[in-house]
């Protein structure tokens, strides 16, 4: 993520009051690259024109659609979004967070905590994202781990091979085709289906 002052932060607001609030203190914080979005038409296509690092959004009385719009946008363009609501209840809260809004902040529209939101909703976001990126390694590692096992059976049976020389085998093959050994595993499952 870039420095604070060039950030590049986008309000959601349809209340020029409530918008002002924000722009205020983000304004008053440092931040310069600050894009007020009215109304909720076309909200997605008009987030995405912006290409926004983070997404504030102020629903002073949402109604069940408007939350499910802006939840549809957080789940879509995968930026750090602190949402402002007067008024929520458990069912919206769960929803934010399953949505990936990194803060929900509830009858909370102060200038001076603006700054804070922001940093809690930019950690948050980042720490969200390491966590998930780490889940997808770890499930492809032992999508890969469970191809080169069943890779490595195949050669033990036809072969006649120990698990250790299936999966030198296996290695080597890697090595000569320069490509990855989970590849050359799916390569041998493959050929193992097609000659049942």
């Amino acid at each position: 993520m870039q420095s604070e002052a060039s950030l590049k932060i986008a309000i959601v607001d349809d209340s020029a009051v409530r918008a002002a609030i924000l722009e205020e203190g983000l304004r008053e914080a440092g931040h310069r690259h600050v894009i007020r979005v009215e109304g909720t038409e076309n909200l997605l296509e008009r987030i995405y024109a912006i290409d926004p690092d983070v997404i504030l959004i102020d629903l002073e009385n949402p109604s069940r659609d408007v939350l499910e719009q802006m939840f549809r946008v957080s789940r879509a363009v995968k930026r750090p979004i602190a949402m402002f609501v007067d008024q929520s209840d458990s069912a919206s809260i769960a929803a934010a967070v399953d949505a990936g809004v990194s803060s929900y902040i509830v009858d909370g529209l102060k200038k001076d905590r603006i700054k804070h939101i922001l940093d809690i909703s930019i950690s948050r976001f980042n720490a969200f994202s390491r966590i998930s990126t780490e889940l997808e390694q770890t499930k492809s590692a032992l999508t890969e781990r469970k191809v080169i096992d069943r890779a490595k059976g195949i050669l033990m049976k036809r072969k006649g091979l120990s698990e250790d020389q299936a999966y030198a085998l296996l290695r080597t093959s890697a090595q000569n085709e320069k490509k990855k050994i989970a590849e050359i595993a799916q390569s041998i499952i493959t050929a193992a289906e097609l000659l049942k």
